[in-house]
């Protein structure tokens, strides 16, 4: 199966021994990713500011292979607090174009964030 695993400078270090993103067979696969800025490492205060920054580490995952959000097909969420999910998911549906993918949202708890994100991509090309 041919494989093709990235980590990349420009997105926050990984927390233990994963790569950021693999492609196998055209699907990529990203890691679960928190709301830390890369270049800072800076957590944003709030359930939107964190949505958007994962949401754009999610983004930077998948141009490593040259897709985009559009080109998502199921996301996995892990909300801190269930009572956030509206304004999560405003931002999510601002961000994600429609169709939107698939997704699963939960409640997990989280170490010191609001919100994680992981994604799964298809390459159509």
């Amino acid at each position: 199966m041919p494989k093709k695993a990235v980590l990349s400078d420009s997105l926050p270090n990984p927390a233990g021994p994963y790569s950021h993103a693999v492609e196998a067979n055209g699907i990529v696969f990203t890691a679960g990713f928190g709301p830390q800025d890369p270049a800072t490492g800076i957590v944003p205060e709030g359930i939107a500011a964190q949505t958007e920054q994962v949401i754009s580490n999610v983004e930077t995952a998948l141009a490593q292979f040259e897709l985009t959000l559009a080109d998502v097909v199921k996301t996995t969420v892990h909300l801190e607090d269930l009572a956030d999910f509206a304004e999560y998911n405003e931002v999510y549906a601002r961000r994600f174009p429609a169709p939107y993918p698939a997704r699963t949202t939960v409640g997990s708890r989280l170490a010191n964030i609001l919100v994680e994100i992981d994604a799964v991509a298809v390459r159509t090309n």
